[in-house]
């Protein structure tokens, strides 16, 4: 059973819903028999290379608050992360267009390096101080994960490199019907959106996998936190 995952580095809830999902999965007494594939969501797709902005600036102007009230919010967040025994720095942190690193993602699938580029990329977004905006973080990255450091500079400095694999992933998740992440889809039979709690994952897996002959998207789980088009992210007030 093949399980896709549309997400973009910059949304704390995919961050949160790819433990969350793992924890689910660990439970799931066929784990060894599921393949998990991340697929490229770009929130901010419209924001130009380079243009970064710390996050609390970035919450205060999109939904018209104060500094403290931004503040807040993420507060509420780096709970819920902390809750699944993931780090959260609340202040400090930026923002900006997740491109490049989309495409080196695709890079790192190519190479069997997916999933560990990606788990390295979170962390480095919201638990430790190194920007996932600066090209020499990522390069680090990609090292650090497995892949070459030469190969991922050429990657980056190359900005046709793997775009067209990031633009399928979102030209799919259009199809789909996926205008929030994270977005999971279970054999392209049921689609899970938000970072629903674990064990929800471990009932639609198990679903997924009675129901195999099924052919129709369903969606599993109810509402759930997750980042928007618009680059919005939901946030419980507790």
């Amino acid at each position: 059973m093949r399980v896709e995952i549309w997400s973009d580095i910059a949304c704390p809830w995919c961050y949160i819903g790819k433990a969350r999902f793992e924890k689910g999965l660990a439970e799931f007494a066929h784990r060894d028999e599921v393949e998990v594939v991340h697929r490229s969501f770009e929130l901010d797709p419209s924001r130009a290379k380079g243009d970064t902005a710390l996050v609390i600036d970035m919450l205060a102007e999109k939904y018209g608050r104060s500094r403290e009230e931004a503040a807040a919010m993420e507060a509420n967040v780096a709970a819920n992360a902390q809750s699944e025994g993931l780090g959260y720095r609340t202040e400090g942190r930026d923002h900006g267009n997740t491109f490049d690193i989309h495409r080196l993602l695709h890079l790192a699938k190519a190479r069997g390096r997916q999933d560990e580029l990606l788990t390295l990329a979170y962390r480095a977004n919201f638990a430790e101080e190194r920007s996932v905006f600066d090209a020499e973080v990522l390069v680090a990255l990609a090292e650090e994960a497995g892949l070459d450091a030469d190969e991922a500079r050429a990657v980056l400095a190359d900005p046709d490199a793997y775009a067209d694999d990031v633009r399928t992933d979102e030209r799919e998740a259009a199809e789909l019907g996926a205008n929030a992440v994270p977005f999971f889809v279970l054999d392209r039979r049921y689609g899970i959106s938000g970072g629903q709690p674990s064990e929800v994952f471990v009932q639609a897996l198990e679903q997924a996998w009675k129901d195999r002959p099924a052919t129709a998207l369903t969606t599993v789980g109810g509402d759930a936190a997750a980042c928007d088009t618009d680059g919005a992210c939901e946030v419980p007030q507790s």
